[in-house]
């Protein structure tokens, strides 16, 4: 027998085929986890800081998703450098952003809003109310050669329209970005030419402070979305993307989700 197997490499051939185990087909490659980026140029709170909320919030959305937890990360970046650098890098990334920094660097970023964030506090949308010292301001031309400081200060546009047709800022307008919106406000106490243009936080807390007599709002804003969730160009496949709204959809209907949230003031 083995005289006629070795005269026979054909059939020897196809007795080591038969013996082989059969192949077993590679299991489907693991896609890139999905990074969300959350950028609020002037607000408080470092990267490090806010990261175990930013854990929190991504194991919460992952869950959300029907995802493992590997799927999702999440980053908060504090400045404006930050923010653009990372969402103009490669990687599949979503992003989340007040709405000056939409208006300013969504066409460069091909950022696309898809969903408004209710904030803590505020609901889907804020009001921007412009703040000077009483009495000096009155109309619009009145503000030539002003500084208006506001946090959104980084997004000039913004703050020259934002307060809607009647009220763009005259040309001479200095626009300055500021975290620091109390040493603004008395600077314009002290009679200095700045005015102050508040989100709708600071707008909620400035009857509050001790020399709002000295001061008068002058403008407001029509009710603007506060932050969006927004896709970066294409780079979240279309059947990954609806699979992760569903999952920020649903985060406010589960004990883990409500707690995510609130870890972020969403």
């Amino acid at each position: 027998m083995t005289r006629v197997l070795a005269s026979r490499p054909g059939l020897a051939l196809l007795t080591l085929l038969l013996a082989a185990p059969a192949a077993r087909a590679a299991p489907p490659a693991e896609p890139p986890p999905i990074e969300l980026i959350a950028c609020a140029p002037g607000y408080p709170g470092t990267t490090a800081e806010a990261q175990p909320s930013m854990n929190a919030f991504a194991a919460a959305l992952a869950r959300a998703a029907g995802w493992p937890a590997t799927r999702v990360s999440a980053t908060y970046l504090p400045t404006e450098r930050e923010g653009r650098g990372r969402l103009a890098a490669p990687g599949p990334i979503v992003a989340l952003v007040p709405l000056p920094f939409l208006l300013e660097h969504g066409a460069s970023l091909h950022l696309t809003p898809r969903l408004v964030v209710e904030q803590k506090g505020l609901g889907e949308a804020e009001t921007w109310t412009l703040v000077a010292m009483k009495g000096r301001v009155k109309r619009p031309a009145d503000l030539a050669g002003f500084t208006v400081a506001s946090i959104a200060g980084y997004a000039p546009s913004f703050v020259r329209r934002v307060l809607g047709p009647t009220w763009r800022l005259p040309a001479s307008v200095r626009v300055v970005e500021t975290a620091q919106v109390l040493s603004a406000l008395r600077r314009a106490v002290k009679g200095e030419d700045v005015a102050v243009l508040l989100d709708g936080a600071q707008s909620a807390a400035f009857p509050g402070l001790p020399f709002t007599s000295e001061l008068e709002v002058v403008a407001r804003s029509s009710p603007q979305p506060a932050a969006v969730v927004a896709k970066v160009g294409g780079r979240v496949p279309a059947a990954r993307w609806a699979e992760l709204e569903k999952g920020l959809r649903a985060l406010s209907t589960t004990p883990e989700g409500v707690a995510a949230l609130e870890g972020i003031r969403m």
